[in-house]
């Protein structure tokens, strides 16, 4: 196998493991409520532990749930913001099928989606304390922009790569015909 073809393997597994954790991601932001009760019951049974070590998170999780079970029972239409919240992951994620169809060209994708980790931090750090958001859960929110950023950091140098494996001496990109093996010169022709 190339190196050329490797590569794009190792980008296209990349990107479908980011695609697939922005999927996930997206999802388990509709049942918002069924996972704060599956997490409160959580943290008085088997991870009790947890609870004890974090006492502030159990008190952060049953405030969460008591606000979403209120939201839901009398004001379910604030739901539907993280609804949207859920639809724009699973829209990003598609996104990302650009890159893996065709990572040079589309590289943009990969920049876009480092911009928008870079942005998580200042958006948790300014949105979090307004919103009564403890300060240990914004480092949480943050980490996603961290984490985030890493295999797309990834992802981006192995593009690069990609492109220069790509491009001719003189920094054309390659086509099809190009890369193709010689075709045996045709005979010339007798002048008559």
């Amino acid at each position: 196998m190339s190196e050329r073809r490797a590569l794009l393997r190792r980008i296209r597994v990349w990107l479908a493991v980011f695609i697939v954790c922005l999927v996930l991601s997206g999802l388990t932001a509709f049942p918002l409520v069924t996972e704060l009760h599956l997490a409160q019951d959580a943290l008085s049974s088997w991870a009790s532990p947890v609870a004890d070590a974090f006492p502030g998170l159990q008190t952060w999780i049953d405030r969460v749930r008591t606000g979403l079970d209120v939201a839901d029972k009398q004001y379910a239409f604030l739901l539907y913001g993280t609804d949207w919240l859920a639809f724009a992951h699973l829209v990003i994620a598609v996104a990302f099928y650009g890159p893996y169809r065709d990572p040079v060209r589309n590289i943009w994708v990969i920049e876009f989606g480092m911009i928008a980790c870079a942005g998580i931090i200042p958006l948790a750090l300014v949105c979090g304390p307004i919103r009564g958001i403890p300060f240990w859960w914004t480092v949480i929110d943050m980490s996603f922009g961290v984490f985030g950023v890493i295999p797309l950091l990834v992802l981006h140098r192995m593009t690069k790569r990609l492109e220069r494996l790509t491009t001719g001496p003189a920094g054309e990109t390659a086509t099809a015909t190009e890369t193709a093996p010689p075709a045996q010169a045709a005979a010339p022709t007798a002048a008559a």
